[in-house]
């Protein structure tokens, strides 16, 4: 996983930029996989293509973004397949603003086995920074790519969920799925 874009170049980034996006249907809604020429930039998952592509063209503003089933259908596929348990490891390129902490965070969170989790605070341990539990749950909250960087993997102390940008009944519902394909 490569860093893409960086903080520096985020603000500006977009313009003139071209964005592709596909949807399908899945066991959690819909699917949303957008991307630039270097690599995905959002997957989200909604109910609405009509909102998951607003919201697409609220996070990159000054893109130039259109459908393109045929560029994404690997990628897409992909996606679709480790919903299934058919492909538990996703290693795919990121075209994705961050900062140096948030890259940490997705990186730990990418290293988690499917089927398993761990706790904000047990991240904040992994990455050296005990004291840094609720930055680890800004970085899970605002992770752009959802199952590539399994931020639903990354529950609350006491066992109970915590947040999940794409809602908590998506988020039980993923973590369901993945420990019966174990």
């Amino acid at each position: 996983m490569e860093l893409g874009l960086t903080p520096a170049t985020d603000q500006r980034w977009g313009k003139g930029a071209q964005v592709c996006f596909s949807t399908a249907s899945c066991s959690l809604g819909l699917l949303l996989v957008a991307a630039t020429p270097k690599g995905l930039c959002s997957v989200a998952l909604g109910d609405s293509q009509e909102k998951l592509v607003a919201a697409l063209r609220q996070d990159f503003p000054a893109a130039n973004i259109h459908a393109d089933d045929s560029h994404l259908q690997a990628w897409s596929a992909s996606l679709l397949r480790h919903l299934v348990g058919q492909e538990p490891r996703l290693d795919l390129p990121l075209d994705i603003p961050a900062t140096a902490f948030q890259w940490r965070v997705w990186q730990i969170l990418r290293s988690i086995n499917y089927g398993d989790t761990r706790s904000y605070s047990q991240v904040a341990e992994m990455m050296g920074q005990p004291q840094a539990v609720r930055a680890v749950a800004r970085a899970c909250a605002t992770n752009p790519v959802a199952l590539v960087v399994p931020c639903h993997r990354v529950v609350r102390s006491d066992g109970s969920l915590g947040g999940f940008r794409w809602g908590l009944e998506r988020k039980q519902a993923l973590l369901a799925q993945e420990r019966q394909y174990l």
